[in-house]
């Protein structure tokens, strides 16, 4: 997969300086990945974690979600119908 990436990157026609990266996004993705775990501390963490739990099932209805206290940390795992919906959770939310 690597090599045909390489052998490609000729046909990118780009004029930023920054730019000029060609992925092939199946590469990158993998179907599997619906798992996205996020860790709260704080006084608010439970708060904040069933925050963002409202806010994943809004966008995504199929999320599944569990909360859990683990020694004064408060893990929220989000589990995505598709790796597509945890990878636009995380952008627009910039995690």
């Amino acid at each position: 997969m690597i090599e045909k990436i390489k052998q490609q990157q000729g046909n990118v026609n780009d004029t930023c300086a920054e730019c000029g990266s060609y992925v092939d996004i199946g590469a990158v993705v993998e179907a599997e990945d619906t798992l996205l775990m996020l860790s709260f501390v704080g006084d608010d963490a439970l708060l904040q974690a069933q925050a963002m739990q409202q806010i994943a099932q809004q966008r995504f209805t199929d999320t599944k979600a569990e909360i859990v206290d683990e020694d004064n940390t408060i893990a929220l795992k989000l589990d995505f119908a598709y790796s597509v919906e945890k990878m636009i959770f995380q952008l627009e939310n910039q995690l």
